[in-house]
């Protein structure tokens, strides 16, 4: 829901009602994430998708009828072959919608909205499997500790709430957790959804080229906070990338030591130039970031390791950088690389490989659970 959380904001202040369906839990070859989301408000206008396109219809109609009776419901949809046009996930997998109706009152979901859409890091939890009397109940965290709202008046459940949450909230992860109802260990009888809403991750593109401006078109369209950075003022312009959030005329390494980064930022360097790239690199290499990657070709490649080396990068630190860049796609222009550059970083935040689907037997989607610690 909270990938939404804009445009849903938007209709509060508006004064709009509105239902939200939230994918709670998928199984098998489920086509959209837990958190993904469709929002329906009381004109008809629908936005967002929990399933791309097989079940978004009946889903629709749940919303407007939550709208009506005001009553939060859970409704699972799984694969039909009785019949062609029967209501069901087309791929074969189960997902489990939550249908949520706003109209006034829902001050903890409103909250977490109004937050998101500022871009603050916040968690929402909420139940999403439980007693009756506990489903869709909702707990707001944020990263100092505080949090708003509750999951029934318990309060070592809601400890234990707000710590499952704001870890996830740390890594900036989307899952569901395992609590009993009294919060002192799991699983038991309450399954959360936790919902994630951070910045946007950062991407810095280092070497103002052609390249790089079709890379920061990529980085936009995947959602990432988009730098680029050069040390030559003549080519690092705002009229050369006009879709870049930020463009910096400095030296890349000096620059990556002075600005933040974190376990989501990623690197990608196309400078291709050994006076640019090793202070850089040696820098980025050693920094806990999601991605590093270098432009250039094998011999480029192979004279790089060799400065990095003899400038103190160990073999460690070296087998973190993707060289030569992007996955191999046969990429000529710089459009074609960037989508390789992208593809790349997509199946290195994901665990995918890179490999051609077909033929492959390899899951098509990688959920992520959020593992049950084990009680002490």
């Amino acid at each position: 829901m909270l990938d939404l959380a804009e445009p849903l904001h938007g209709w509060i202040e508006e004064g709009r009602d509105f239902a939200v369906a939230t994918v709670v839990a998928v199984g098998g070859s489920a086509p959209r994430p837990p958190g993904a989301a469709l929002a329906v408000s009381a004109d008809g206008t629908a936005i967002g998708s929990v399933s791309g396109g097989c079940v978004e219809g009946a889903v629709y109609d749940l919303c407007v009828q939550a709208l009506q009776d005001g009553e939060t419901l859970v409704e699972r949809f799984g694969y039909s072959d009785e019949d062609a046009f029967a209501v069901g996930l087309t791929c074969g997998g189960t997902i489990d919608v939550m249908i949520t109706p706003f109209a006034g009152g829902r001050t903890v979901e409103e909250a977490a909205l109004a937050a998101a859409a500022r871009a603050e890091p916040v968690a929402l939890a909420r139940v999403v499997r439980g007693p009756a009397g506990l489903l869709g109940r909702a707990l707001l965290a944020r990263p100092d500790g505080s949090y708003d709202g509750g999951l029934g008046g318990v309060p070592d459940l809601d400890r234990t709430a707000l710590g499952r949450a704001r870890a996830l909230l740390d890594t900036g992860r989307t899952g569901t957790v395992e609590l009993s109802e009294d919060g002192s260990h799991c699983p038991g009888g309450l399954t959360l959804l936790v919902e994630s809403a951070l910045p946007p991750p950062r991407m810095i593109v280092f070497g103002a080229i052609d390249f790089a401006a079709a890379l920061v078109r990529a980085g936009r369209f995947l959602g990432y906070h988009v730098t680029v950075c050069d040390a030559r003022p003549v080519f690092t312009t705002r009229a050369r990338f006009p879709e870049a959030d930020e463009v910096v005329v400095d030296w890349p390494d000096r620059y990556l030591r002075g600005t933040e980064t974190d376990g989501r930022t990623v690197l990608c360097v196309l400078t291709h130039d050994a006076k640019f790239d090793i202070p850089l690199l040696t820098e980025a290499l050693r920094l806990p970031v999601a991605y590093v990657g270098a432009m250039g070709s094998r011999r480029t490649h192979e004279d790089r390791n060799r400065r990095l080396q003899e400038a103190g990068v160990s073999e460690r630190e070296l087998a973190r950088l993707r060289s030569p860049i992007g996955l191999d796609l046969g990429a000529r222009t710089p459009e074609e690389t960037a989508v390789s550059i992208a593809a790349e970083i997509v199946a290195a935040r994901h665990g995918g490989t890179g490999a051609p689907l077909t033929g492959s037997a390899t899951p098509i989607h990688r959920p992520g659970r959020e593992a049950c610690p084990q009680p002490a």
